[in-house]
């Protein structure tokens, strides 16, 4: 896949009066002989793209549950590699794009044209790096483009207006919008303007507007969902998992449609 797949599906979910729903999970979490099967229930539960993570022991985006995905998975001998090899394998039968979430230092210890090569391979169509400010982004857009994988920017709560819009300026695939000031984790509610801020970033993005961090249950999702495009879920997701709980997974990834 390429990004190119990723606006293909944003747009049909558009078509269709609908909003998007992006999981996310832990690579290596549960077994990584158990990920392509994961990946399979949440296309068939109706995921428009699934953000996968590469563990890292270092994650400073992520909050407690993610956090303790990531040593389980490092724990069982994760890796870069591993991930891409794995998810490889069903680069043909899979419709649902794949967009890796991960960090700087397992790309540079791999080799960022290595790595996207990889990525190619391995059909990932795009790429989240929380700790890559838009200052240093030279570091890997010629490799990314190269290779048809898109850069999905983060805009903070706290940033700039300036920065805000040469962040939507730059958008592929989409533009996550961060909705708390801190770390992933579940929250009881969101800032009372974010709203408004959804709106003002939908009306200067070049792609869709995803908000994220922090958004756990059906009603987040409904809430946030008439802002912007639509939703990206981590810990409640990961925690489910974890716990064996996939008709929870389902009923989130069901309330887009609500």
């Amino acid at each position: 896949m390429s990004k190119a797949k990723l606006d293909t599906v944003f747009q049909t979910v558009e078509e269709a009066g609908e909003k998007a729903f992006v999981p996310y999970i832990m690579a290596g979490d549960g077994g990584l002989e158990n990920l392509n099967g994961r990946i399979r229930f949440l296309a068939e539960s109706g995921a428009t793209a699934i953000e996968l993570g590469i563990p890292f022991s270092d994650p400073v985006a992520d909050g407690p549950t993610i956090q303790a995905a990531g040593i389980r998975a490092l724990e069982a001998g994760t890796t870069v590699q591993a991930v891409l090899d794995e998810v490889a394998k069903e680069k043909d039968n899979r419709s649902v794009p794949l967009v890796i979430m991960t960090y700087l230092n397992p790309i540079f210890a791999y080799g960022v044209e290595a790595f996207a090569s990889a990525c190619e391979t391995a059909g990932i169509s795009g790429l989240i790096l929380p700790d890559l400010p838009l200052e240093e982004e030279g570091l890997v857009v010629k490799s990314l483009k190269k290779h048809d994988i898109a850069l999905i920017r983060l805009v903070a709560l706290t940033s700039t207006p300036e920065r805000i819009r040469a962040l939507a300026e730059r958008s592929e695939g989409f533009l996550y919008a961060v909705t708390v000031a801190g770390t992933t984790g579940e929250r009881a509610s969101f800032v009372d303007q974010i709203g408004t801020h959804l709106q003002a970033l939908k009306a200067i993005s070049k792609a869709p507007v995803l908000a994220g961090f922090g958004v756990s249950t059906p009603e987040h999702v409904k809430e946030l969902s008439q802002y912007c495009d639509g939703v990206v879920v981590g810990s409640r997701i990961v925690d489910a998992l974890y716990r064996g709980d996939k008709q929870q997974v389902a009923d989130l990834i069901a309330s887009r449609k609500y």
